[in-house]
């Protein structure tokens, strides 16, 4: 999908692990003009900071809050950046995570803030959301994009895209688990398997402690 805006995604460590449910890769692999880096700080990040500084750049950081910019209320305007190339920076990965990946990316921080309101609940079936309000990153991508087109700074001419797909891979997973619980299925690697017995040993014979906590996925 085209888009005037470009997209980079900024994935924390931890949610790149998580390939079943990572919408922040499907909404990069949907969108022609989106960069996808993965690091749990970006102030050094030599990708990152020639788009923050580019001069025909207007990077913005999409998060909520006080001081940043409703697109859906129309508070972010074609004349704010002069014919720059309009960049959105999303930061993904769970809240608990968001909130350091900010704090610890001074260069992120200064960045003008933008965000949207009203927007659809989250159509997330397989995993809940932890409070009302809460989406996706594909599906926080696609209510920015309807609210840039309604403000004339993007064209988004097929909304149902990116959603469409999103509920087909939570079709494909629902599917997966229920092939899973089915009472004939043969795990790939089955307990006491060549490689199951390797997987232990492995394990048993690491000391090596586990840097990220095993966390829901966005």
């Amino acid at each position: 999908m085209s888009t005037r805006t470009k997209f980079v995604i900024l994935m924390h460590p931890l949610e790149h692990r998580q390939i079943k449910l990572n919408t922040g890769r499907l909404t990069h692999l949907c969108l022609a003009d989106s960069e996808l880096y993965v690091d749990a700080t970006f102030d050094e990040h030599k990708a990152v900071q020639a788009l923050i500084h580019d001069p025909d750049n207007y990077p913005v950081l999409l998060y909520p809050g006080k001081d940043a910019r409703d697109l859906s209320k129309g508070e972010l305007r074609a004349a704010d950046f002069s014919g720059r190339r309009l960049v959105v920076f999303l930061l993904d990965a769970t809240w608990r995570l968001v909130r350091p990946m900010l704090r610890y990316s001074r260069s992120l921080q200064q960045l003008p803030k933008i965000m949207f309101s009203n927007a659809a609940p989250s159509r997330y079936v397989i995993k809940r959301q932890p409070e009302a309000g809460c989406l996706s990153t594909l599906e926080a991508t696609h209510e920015l994009l309807l609210a840039l087109d309604r403000s004339g700074l993007d064209d988004y001419s097929m909304p149902e895209q990116l959603i469409s797909h999103f509920m087909r891979m939570q079709e494909f997973q629902v599917k997966c688990a229920e092939e899973n619980r089915r009472p004939d299925f043969t795990p790939r690697n089955p307990p006491g398997s060549r490689l199951d017995v390797q997987k232990e040993r492995t394990s048993a014979g690491s000391s090596r402690r586990r840097i990220f906590p095993t966390v829901a996925s966005s």
